[in-house]
């Protein structure tokens, strides 16, 4: 079994590689979107051919792994994610969160099909503060349909322990 330390050494590295990669952060094309499948669109951003995602910059977190159905993002949070109560904020999680479950169904999308959240139910189950350390969020799908994308995601640190999990509704239709 790999140590505390090999793990992070291991999701450091594997962050570095994804930012070394990325595009400056931008809104990609209807065009561009419409190109492929969902997981090749998602990609093509990860290879820094499309822009990077302005989100991920703001909250200091990118994707470090994906296949169709599964995505997982890697952050560090830190002082600049407090509330005023000196814990990470309860959005830096839904955002997290909602990127990996969102990016999971949207990796299973056919060419020509989008998607949108509807719903995002997150159970908070422990603080974040600056000293957890490196966390990483997976989504994964547990149904995409012609209409209705199911997925479920937790956020975890090097260790294994759960700081909080989702689950989400996204509404699936075609690209006009």
């Amino acid at each position: 079994m790999n140590s505390r330390e090999e793990i992070l050494k291991q999701w450091q590295t594997r962050e570095a590689e994804v930012r070394a990669k990325l595009a400056a952060p931008g809104v990609a094309s209807m065009d561009d979107l419409k190109a492929g499948t969902g997981m090749e669109f998602l990609q093509r951003i990860w290879d820094g051919e499309l822009p990077s995602v302005p989100i991920g910059e703001t909250m200091d977190f990118v994707p470090v792994e994906g296949e169709p159905g599964r995505i997982v993002f890697q952050g560090t949070p830190g002082k600049q994610h407090y509330n005023p109560l000196g814990s990470v904020h309860g959005g830096y999680f839904c955002t997290l969160l909602d990127s990996a479950v969102g990016c999971a169904v949207h990796s299973v999308l056919p060419q020509g099909v989008g998607y949108t959240t509807l719903e995002l139910k997150v159970n908070l189950i422990r603080a974040l503060t600056a000293k957890t350390g490196t966390v990483r969020a997976e989504g994964k799908v547990i149904q995409v349909g012609n209409r209705v994308g199911i997925a479920e995601g937790r956020i975890v640190d090097v260790d294994g322990k759960i700081y909080a999990h989702a689950t989400t509704t996204c509404l699936v239709f075609p690209l006009p």
